[in-house]
């Protein structure tokens, strides 16, 4: 049996002034990510809709391995350093894609507001990974 998909999640805090610079930097990284990094199947960055300040971004990898062996080069940490160099706060979280579990959210009805942000914050502070 292979190894499951992965999502890697960075929560991260980029102060409203560093934040054309940390938009510029993440479309460099993006684009050398995706034209050669082995395992990285997608990733996107995303700003929360009640703080300018709080950024997510997220990636998919073809497993864990193939993220950890990117991460671990020295590479990443050259391209990644001007990203990086903006965040206030960042935070890291590794989960495991389980693929019968995404078939059903596809298919599950749709969820009021409330419930889905209560479930998007007990399953975030369940998985929690490693300070990045």
């Amino acid at each position: 049996m292979s190894a499951p998909r992965a999502r890697v999640v960075f929560l991260i805090r980029v102060p409203e002034a560093r934040r054309q610079d940390f938009l510029d930097a993440y479309e460099k990284i993006r684009f050398e990510v995706a034209a050669g990094v082995p395992g990285h199947v997608e990733d996107q960055v995303c700003r929360s809709a009640t703080d300018p300040e709080q950024w997510l971004i997220t990636s998919e990898w073809r497993d864990l391995t193939d993220f950890e062996a990117w991460e671990r080069s020295q590479e990443h940490r050259d391209l990644v350093k001007p990203m990086r160099d903006c965040f206030t706060e960042a935070r890291s979280l590794r989960f495991h894609i389980h693929t019968s579990t995404a078939s059903a959210v596809l298919t599950a009805p749709a969820q009021s507001t409330q419930s889905t942000a209560s479930t998007a914050s007990s399953a975030g502070t369940a998985g929690e990974g490693e300070e990045t």
